[in-house]
């Protein structure tokens, strides 16, 4: 009788087990910067090391140049990656997703420029830079999960481009879901605060993470560090935006500040969210 109580009890537990998928947006400042001791020479190797460690599954990264994305990709073996550079040049920078290849398999995927012209390469309104969006449609490889993963850089100066990109994405989340109705994730470097306009516009129909977390966010309050160790850091600008999904909710958010000799990996601090 105890077996049989036993194994009633036991199966239900196998079927509600909870599948946990986690997405990290890190902007790692570009390579070319004269930085100092800032460099990237001094600090690609702490930036390969944090990747490496908190291992996500989905990496939506900025300001990516391509010898950063060779040495990333040599170095973090386990991962692949999708995206087109901004524009044309050496230093030409990629909003690039990583994703882990031993898990999920890339379905399809394409990048598009934040503009009046998308499907060119184009700058938008009154940006000071190409901005580009990257993504992809993944499937984990075991549960045959399928997700949509974007990753984007808005623009430093332009206002006009990040309100009217903001309302690109959401325009773009909702034909996609409308494509395929499955989870959709933005990660990216919206160089906006939550109060801004911009975040708003994003908010009207995607949910940040930093506020539908289950358990309190982890971390400083803000991404933002400037390379000042010894600053508060509280301007948040890098965020993992969702659709509101019935199957996917928010365990927990990290804005994670490690360090190296009293110096930080990147000038943005990456933030790591775990949805199940």
């Amino acid at each position: 009788m105890k077996k049989l109580v036993f194994l009633f009890l036991w199966i239900p537990t196998m079927v509600l087990a909870q599948n946990d998928l986690s997405v990290m947006s890190y902007n790692v400042r570009l390579g070319s910067a004269e930085d100092g001791e800032n460099s990237w020479d001094f600090r690609k190797e702490k930036v390969a090391e944090l990747i490496g460690y908190y291992e996500p599954d989905f990496l939506g990264m900025q300001e990516v140049q391509k010898m950063q994305l060779d040495y990333l990709l040599e170095n973090l073996s386990q991962y692949k990656f999708i995206g087109l550079p901004r524009e044309n040049g050496e230093f030409a920078e990629y909003s690039c997703i990583f994703y882990n290849a031993e898990k999920f398999k890339v379905l399809e995927y394409k990048s598009f420029w934040l503009s009046e012209t998308p499907n060119e390469m184009s700058k938008g309104w009154d940006a000071a830079c190409h901005r580009i969006v990257t993504y992809g449609l993944f499937q984990d490889k075991k549960s045959k999960q399928k997700f949509w993963i974007a990753n984007t850089h808005l623009d430093h100066m332009g206002m006009k481009a990040r309100e009217e990109s903001a309302k690109m994405l959401v325009e773009f989340s909702k034909e996609l879901k409308t494509k395929k109705n499955i989870p959709f994730i933005l990660t990216g470097d919206f160089n906006a605060e939550p109060n801004d306009k911009v975040i708003s516009i994003l908010k009207d129909t995607l949910v940040d993470s930093y506020t539908s977390s289950n358990k309190k966010p982890y971390g400083p309050k803000g991404t933002w560090n400037g390379f000042k160790f010894n600053d508060k850091i509280e301007t948040r600008l890098d965020y993992i935006f969702y659709t509101k999904e019935k199957s996917l909710t928010v365990g927990s958010i990290s804005i994670i500040d490690d360090f190296y000799d009293f110096k930080y990996p990147s000038d943005h601090l990456p933030v790591l969210v775990h949805f199940k």
